[in-house]
């Protein structure tokens, strides 16, 4: 996850809106850290579940990246009152399924899909290092027409 994370972050820009899908475990939080690391924005990029967002300034000049913490709020306008810099800023979304209706005319969703080991890993997030996952990436609005996304 981490890897695919640095790969995805070479497609990125000021204004891009990710939102990741996917159960307690599965990578959400490690894939950000990897868009962090290819962003090359200050870290460490940790869960912002208690602070709900989290500004990580580039190191290099670059995009800052903004890492937020859905799972606690209940609509778009929740997510609208945390006052983010969307048009200058790398958005990742954690739990933000369903709360973009107004926040961004066009934004990828990160779907990740763990096939086992689920209960495991929510204990111990490190025990499925290796573990394989299915990720679906979707993409939403124009920014994204000319980019294939996918499987």
């Amino acid at each position: 996850m981490h890897a695919l994370g640095i790969e995805l972050a070479r497609l990125l820009r000021a204004g891009d809106l990710l939102v990741l899908i996917g159960p307690l475990g599965a990578g959400k939080t490690t894939l950000t850290r990897g868009i962090g690391d290819g962003l090359q924005v200050r870290g460490p990029v940790t869960s912002p579940t208690f602070v709900l967002a989290r500004t990580h300034p580039s190191l290099v000049g670059g995009v800052p990246l903004v890492h937020v913490d859905a799972y606690r709020l209940s609509s778009a306008l929740e997510l609208d009152d945390l006052d983010i810099d969307f048009a200058r800023s790398v958005v990742v979304v954690e739990w933000g399924g369903g709360m973009l209706d107004g926040v961004a005319e066009s934004w990828l969703e990160v779907e990740i899909v763990r096939p086992t080991g689920a209960s495991e890993a929510a204990v111990d997030p490190e025990s499925d290092a290796d573990e394989p996952r299915t990720v679906t990436v979707t993409a939403f609005g124009p920014r994204w027409d000319a980019v294939p996304t996918g499987t």
